[in-house]
């Protein structure tokens, strides 16, 4: 199956964005399904720093440990899973506006399930996430705006 994709225009910086997207504390702010994140590695954020989130994946909550795979600020992250029965594959990219006062936000996820997940990943996962991810993404526009305003 193809990665599930969305875009979003955002009045706020690169840098803003950025900062703000890959900052785990955020993201039960705007994603529906993170209930719970947070870092378990300290320093400046690089390849190979791992997130533990919880996410709210139809009546259950799953916790999951997430390491980033790519850093190139203020442009585009990367993540993907490493435990847990769903393991997410997450890319992100920022491009500039407007001489750099607006952004374009896109993010693209897919899935892989490993024991019980090869029943969640189709039946629910991605179901989810087609549904969840324009929100999450009017969400961080919303919050970013909001903040910067």
């Amino acid at each position: 199956m193809s990665a599930i994709r969305e875009v979003i225009d955002i009045d706020c910086s690169p840098d803003e964005v950025f900062a703000y997207v890959t900052d785990s504390s955020h993201l039960p702010e705007w994603q529906l399904s993170a209930v719970a994140a947070e870092r378990l590695d300290e320093g400046p954020l690089h390849e190979g720093s791992r997130v533990r989130v919880t996410r709210r994946v139809g009546t259950r909550e799953m916790p999951m440990t997430l390491e980033f795979t790519e850093i190139v600020p203020p442009y585009s992250w990367g993540l993907h899973g490493v435990d847990g029965p769903v393991r997410a594959h997450v890319r992100g990219e920022v491009e500039p506006l407007e001489q750099g006062r607006r952004s374009r936000v896109t993010m693209e996820a897919d899935f892989e399930g490993h024991g019980l997940g090869k029943v969640l990943v189709p039946l629910f996962v991605r179901r989810q996430l087609r549904t969840e991810l324009p929100r999450d993404e009017q969400l961080l526009k919303e919050r970013l705006e909001r903040d910067v305003a």
